[in-house]
């Protein structure tokens, strides 16, 4: 069962600081949390920027150490991109989905299907990083859905309140311009609302409708977040209601059998 109030309320939650290799993130988020004076509650969304998990994870990759493959080699002249970031890109990936001049989507080892495999070069310099090292890059976490779980204990833990932990990147989409927030990583949180079988305004049954509730999350809180230096990378969402859920955002992936332009 899940409800939505008519009224949502989206907060970026302040005193996360520049995440590096080592820091426990479940430690940082409930101490922003006090910090902030927030009580979480039954229903509670916290929203938390892959790249925060990234950070803490040492997922930082110096091109410059990078020998990339022939096979790397040969598509990168296809795709007009740096060697060594295609070499990145193919070893995070399970298969190449499209490529084309300055394009490589690819079917990522979590199963999304995305460009460049998640990785970013941008706010991916690690502290302490040598004068000219580089180019660096930033690989998506290794496991969001555990990550969120983790969070979710030690928030659970420290409030009662059952709270649901959504992982956020931005992601492209084949057929509009823009990026916007997906969910990679989920904990409590159902990630899909299943309404078939429900009546619409006029009182039809609905056939197909299953909305994707954790992307829905994703998004909102990525208005708040931002992309670039606003340093938001923590955002409360409140007003949805659910029971808890186990499952991760795997719920959300289309089969690869099914998904008509992978």
């Amino acid at each position: 069962m899940i409800t939505c109030s008519h009224r949502l309320e989206v907060v970026a939650v302040p005193g996360v600081p520049l995440v590096e290799p080592g820091d426990d993130v479940p430690a940082i988020v409930q101490r922003a949390l006090a910090g902030a004076g927030i009580a979480t509650t039954d229903g509670d969304v916290l929203v938390v920027t892959s790249k925060l998990l990234s950070r803490a994870e040492g997922r930082f990759v110096d091109l410059a150490r990078v020998e990339p493959s022939p096979a790397a080699i040969e598509l990168a002249r296809g795709v007009n991109k740096d060697p060594r970031a295609v070499e990145l890109i193919l070893r995070e990936s399970a298969s190449v989905s499209r490529q084309a001049p300055g394009v490589l989507v690819v079917r990522h080892r979590l199963g999304f299907v995305v460009a460049n495999a998640g990785i970013d070069s941008s706010n991916a310099v690690p502290a302490g990083a040598p004068p000219g090292s580089g180019p660096w890059a930033l690989l998506l976490p290794e496991a969001p859905d555990a990550s969120a779980a983790a969070i979710r204990a030690r928030v659970e833990g420290a409030s009662g309140a059952r709270v649901g932990v959504v992982i956020t990147d931005s992601f492209g989409r084949p057929f509009r311009l823009g990026t916007v927030g997906v969910a990679i990583g989920v904990s409590g949180l159902p990630p899909l609302w299943d309404r078939r079988g429900e009546p619409d305004l006029f009182g039809r049954v609905l056939e197909n409708t299953i909305t994707a509730l954790a992307d829905q999350v994703a998004a909102v809180a990525d208005l708040v977040a931002g992309q670039a230096a606003e340093r938001r990378p923590l955002v409360l969402v409140r007003g949805l209601g659910f029971h808890p859920s186990d499952e991760g955002a795997s719920a959300l992936v289309r089969r690869a059998e099914e998904d008509l332009y992978a």
